[in-house]
């Protein structure tokens, strides 16, 4: 039963706005308020460090709706706004102008922050990627500079690295892994992962971290490893993950640990919700708390919000996914690529770099990759899904 007279959803990202989408679908006709606190509409994150980045979209191509969507939301939205403070049992949010806004049910989706390097905000030259204006800051730069240093192996770092060097950019790859990707893809596709970049002209110096950064005249000159070694650069790049956007919530009694914690349901508390970056929940199928940084997530967990917020009783229990796209090469990931596990090729051919690996761990699927094979990975999803099943019952 629908008893909400007013949703208020603090976070006007993807994760937001298809909350209330679904909401909408799912027949509320209540009040519905999105506030958040950078100055442009809901936008898509996905193509910043790729597309936008490159020059190849326009930066209003990632708006999410346009103009007239987003009216027939019947949704009033609040840009350039931060929430700055919650009370849970009152339901009510601060904002930094000064606003006070109570709601029948509140849905957090605030995302999350680029963790920094100490010292990289004294120094010019040094840049993050999460936003739109992010990236646009960071085109500019590219497109003058021609030494870039980006810190951070990971798929951000990776796809930075591999939009720069299209570019024309002398580009190195420098973090602690020993492979783009490693920690996300495991050693046979972040091996090969490497060679592409290596032979895209991606300098990698990997398998050793950030010790500082060099600096003369106030401008970024070089980012000095742990090994002692010295990358010169114009441009420095740090993409060495997110932290949960929780420091306005601070005495707001929610539980927080690397993210909102949530249940099955990703409720934080009564009447209170999480979702996107920002909500680590309880996966009844895995058994443990999860939070995924993804688009993916973000949509289907904003249904599993509004479900919930509509009175349905559905836990949510996805199956992980992700995908990346450097150079020529596309990846996508069913599940979980864990330490330990037996790979196999089970379609495509390793050596023609068109191929489906199967992960395995004591004979139960536990991930799918897929590497240039979107269609033919997307049928072994159900492999992970019946063993995520399996492992259900055993709890």
């Amino acid at each position: 039963m629908i008893t909400q007279h007013h949703t208020l959803i603090v976070g006007a990202s993807a994760a937001g706005l298809c909350t209330a989408e679904a909401l909408r679908r799912g027949g509320y006709r209540g009040r519905l308020t999105l506030i958040g606190d950078e100055p442009h509409a809901p936008y898509d994150r996905p193509p910043l460090s790729k597309q936008v980045l490159s020059g190849a979209w326009e930066p209003s191509r990632v708006a999410l709706r346009n103009g007239e969507a987003l009216s027939a939301l019947d949704a009033a939205l609040i840009l350039g706004d931060a929430a700055v403070g919650l009370e849970s049992k009152t339901r009510t949010v601060l904002t930094a102008s000064g606003r006070i806004l109570a709601a029948d049910a509140i849905v957090i989706a605030t995302g999350a922050r680029a963790r920094l390097l100490p010292g990289q905000e004294v120094l010019g030259g040094v840049h993050v990627l999460r936003t739109l204006d992010d990236t646009l800051m960071l085109r500019r730069e590219l497109l003058r500079s021609s030494r870039l240093v980006v810190v951070g192996e990971g798929v951000l770092g990776s796809e930075i690295a591999a939009t720069s060097r299209m570019l024309g950019l002398e580009v190195t790859l420098a973090g602690p892994l020993t492979a783009p990707m490693a920690a996300q893809v495991g050693p046979l596709a972040s091996r090969l992962l490497a060679d592409v970049h290596a032979e895209r002209g991606v300098r990698l110096c990997l398998g050793s971290g950030v010790a500082d950064l060099v600096g003369e005249g106030g401008r970024v000159s070089g980012v000095r490893l742990i090994n002692g070694s010295e990358l010169p650069a114009d441009l420095v790049v740090i993409a060495i993950g997110a932290s949960p956007a929780t420091e306005w919530l601070k005495g707001s009694g929610l539980s927080i640990d690397n993210g909102i914690v949530c249940d099955s349901y990703c409720r934080a508390a009564v009447g209170i919700y999480a979702v996107g970056d920002v909500a680590r929940f309880y996966h009844e199928k895995l058994g443990r708390l999860m939070r995924f940084e993804n688009r993916t997530n973000a949509t289907e967990q904003a249904e599993a919000v509004a479900s919930a917020i509509l009175g349905n009783d559905t836990p949510y229990a996805p199956v992980p996914y992700f995908w990346t796209d450097q150079f020529d090469v596309k990846i996508q990931v069913f599940g979980v690529i864990a330490t330990n596990t037996d790979v196999e090729i089970v379609e495509g051919d390793l050596s023609a770099r068109r191929f489906v690996a199967r992960y395995t761990r004591g004979g139960v699927v536990t991930g799918v990759l897929g590497w240039n094979m979107p269609k033919q990975v997307r049928l072994h999803r159900q492999a992970v899904a019946d063993a995520m099943d399996i492992r259900e019952t055993s709890y």
